[in-house]
């Protein structure tokens, strides 16, 4: 059981990690868990610096920003060069596997085909941050958003259109975690 979980998720924009905190954040509060979703980006429209951040909390949540990550979720190295020094060292790192990191650092370290899962098994890197989020929830667990609660939260932020292959790339984000 836990009792606040701070997540930061960075890539470049145009990867959808703000959509991916929304969506988590969304989830969480459906579930009736306290929640706070922030980001910020770049002044670029695609391909600057993306993050945001999701605090999710049985207890009151007093500070907005993540000062401690539990989880780091880093879709490109710039963006796991600029914040691992936020994460935890009892942390989760969850990277591309493009991403070259220190494999000897003390956190535990997942480094996924998270935007070659994207392009190649669904057909689209548009939905990385979705499959992002299936890696995510599988590392947070059934026990704090149940599943049903989490594909709402996505069939609710998509384009309805996508809502097929969204679904899709929750799930083979959960595979790449659970296998």
């Amino acid at each position: 059981m836990f009792d606040k979980l701070e997540l930061r998720l960075s890539g470049s924009g145009g990867q959808g990690v703000i959509l991916a905190a929304i969506i988590l954040a969304d989830a969480a509060i459906e579930q009736g868990i306290n929640a706070i979703q922030t980001q910020s980006y770049g002044p670029e429209a695609r391909g600057g610096s993306s993050k945001a951040e999701v605090i999710i909390s049985r207890g009151e949540i007093k500070f907005p920003k993540v000062t401690n990550a539990n989880i780091l979720l880093a879709l490109t190295q710039n963006s796991y060069d600029k914040y691992i020094a936020s994460l935890d060292k009892n942390g989760i790192l969850v990277v591309d596997e493009s991403v070259e990191v220190n494999m000897e650092a003390p956190y535990t370290i997942h480094r996924l085909p998270i935007l070659d899962t994207a392009q190649n098994k669904l057909g689209t890197h548009m939905v990385s941050n979705i499959v992002s989020v299936g890696a995510l929830y599988a590392l947070i667990g059934e026990d704090v958003i149940s599943k049903d609660v989490m594909i709402k939260s996505i069939t609710d932020r998509v384009p309805p259109v996508t809502v097929e292959k969204n679904i899709n790339a929750f799930e083979e984000g959960i595979k790449l975690i659970r296998g």
